[in-house]
């Protein structure tokens, strides 16, 4: 009979691409480098009690999962573990190991309710509930091809001007601020009400992944009102991290504008697949993605658990 060794530790970097392919492996739509895996468990952040472990198979690392404390809400306890296995190595014990681990660590940091986002399929639907977690919210993730045209531009309102995140690289507040407001209506289990800016420097501002040059601003008279954040992989893969408004600039079309300028400067750049992803509620955001030619290309679910 053949025995397996099944390991979890604690990721180590030369761990990095592994733990990405297997993030990635079956989600075309996910993009992450480990260059950015490299980086979060490089941080030292002691209110998140971050942490990556890792699964072995016989010596291979075969998945991983990443797991921290919520910040920016006032909501207390709350913890998430997002984490995958390659394909072929999945109904091994890998991920049932790794969750517990991630469970362990994170109870023993105060963390009473467990968050996990899930494939919307049915084997990793049935997988969350065997292990007690009950089904939350939805959300969709949409691709689209930038080496097709993209709309043609509307006609931007008088006073608003488009300009790239690296107006701001030295003082990033301006945006901060823009975020901190627009955050506070993204649907979700969890009120993201009390975001910070150190934190929010530390954790969203300084990813290596970041594009400054393709983050595009809507400026009104001078003031950041709306933004689009980038992340991409370096190559020729787009992600769409967020895209804001502050409340009393919406409905003028700012998001609409500053994704659709990011989208043409990314194409202009050699990037030729765009990803993003949003709560299948948040019909505005969902329809300026349809504006622009975004196509759904998978779904996911929120899975939650009380460990108390």
């Amino acid at each position: 009979m053949t025995t397996t060794a099944l390991t979890i530790r604690d990721f180590r970097p030369q761990d990095a691409e592994a733990v990405a392919a297997a993030h990635r492996a079956g989600r075309e739509h996910l993009v992450m480098t480990a260059e950015a895996l490299l980086w979060l468990n490089a941080r030292q952040d002691s209110d998140q009690h971050f942490r990556t472990f890792v699964a072995e198979l016989d010596g291979r690392v075969v998945g991983g999962v990443r797991c921290g404390l919520v910040l920016g809400t006032s909501t207390t306890g709350v913890g998430y573990a997002n984490g995958s296995v390659l394909p072929g190595f999945r109904r091994r014990g890998a991920a049932t190991a790794l969750l517990a681990a991630a469970e362990r660590h994170l109870s023993g940091h105060g963390v009473t309710e467990m968050h996990t986002w899930l494939d919307d399929e049915p084997a990793s639907l049935a997988f969350a509930a065997a292990r007690g977690y009950r089904l939350g919210r939805t959300a969709q993730f949409g691709a689209r091809d930038l080496t097709l045209p993209l709309p043609q531009a509307p006609v931007r309102p008088a006073g608003v001007e488009l300009r790239p995140g690296t107006d701001w690289a030295d003082d990033p507040r301006p945006l901060f601020l823009v975020e901190a407001d627009a955050i506070r209506d993204e649907p979700g289990e969890v009120a993201m009400d009390a975001l910070e800016y150190e934190e929010w420097l530390r954790a969203d501002w300084a990813r290596p992944d970041l594009d400054l040059g393709l983050i595009t601003v809507a400026v009104v008279d001078g003031v950041p009102a709306a933004f689009t954040m980038v992340q991409t992989d370096g190559v020729d893969r787009y992600w769409s991290a967020f895209t804001a408004c502050r409340r009393e600039f919406r409905g003028r079309g700012l998001a609409r504008l500053a994704k659709l300028e990011s989208l043409r400067l990314a194409a202009a750049a050699g990037y030729r697949r765009a990803y993003t992803s949003n709560d299948t509620t948040n019909a505005p955001m969902l329809a300026v993605n349809s504006w622009l030619g975004y196509e759904r290309c998978a779904g996911e679910r929120k899975g939650i658990k009380r460990l108390v």
